[in-house]
């Protein structure tokens, strides 16, 4: 299936939600304790979003299908926080996400170097998502072994991993 890559803006607010919440549902359902996904966990992250969208340090990247809906979307950001204090880079992703009936598509290599590009950063990713891991690995990052977890997120253990830069991918957006 064929996608376009697109800036968010604040308006998309609603629909980011609903694709990070079925993202969430098909990735780590099986992590997470029943009852997770509530509604007021939705209202959360549709306040989340409404917060990013509005912030212009933050990058989000949307990936749409010919019909226009959301197969998928990337923010990056400068990191902050005690966990990204004295890294060697200057940006950090902090959400990648293509629905499960895209994956393959290269929609996820198209989202990453579009709120990327090729310079140094940083991630945490589910320490138990391996198709994850191996996707960030052939995309230039490597854990250096600190781990965290979150306790608004029970069950999960998240795992740094550091690119030091790669050159760009034919054919990618910068």
């Amino acid at each position: 299936m064929p996608f376009t890559l697109r800036a968010a803006g604040p308006a998309d607010a609603r629909e980011l939600t609903r694709v990070q919440v079925l993202c969430w549902k098909q990735t780590y359902s099986a992590m997470l304790p029943a009852g997770f996904f509530t509604p007021k966990h939705e209202a959360s992250r549709l306040a989340q979003w409404r917060r990013v969208l509005a912030d212009p340090a933050c990058q989000v990247a949307f990936a749409e299908g010919s019909d226009g809906g959301l197969l998928g979307f990337a923010m990056a950001a400068k990191p902050f926080g005690e966990a990204a204090a004295g890294l060697p880079v200057g940006r950090q992703l902090y959400s990648l996400y293509v629905l499960a009936e895209h994956h393959g598509t290269g929609a996820g290599r198209a989202l990453l170097d579009a709120v990327l590009g090729t310079e140094p950063a940083v991630l945490w990713v589910a320490q138990g998502n391996a198709r994850a891991i191996a996707f960030y690995r052939r995309n230039g990052f490597a854990p250096d072994g600190t781990t965290m977890t979150d306790p608004a997120i029970p069950g999960i253990t998240e795992v740094r991993m550091l690119r030091a830069g790669r050159p760009p991918h034919p054919g990618s957006i910068s």
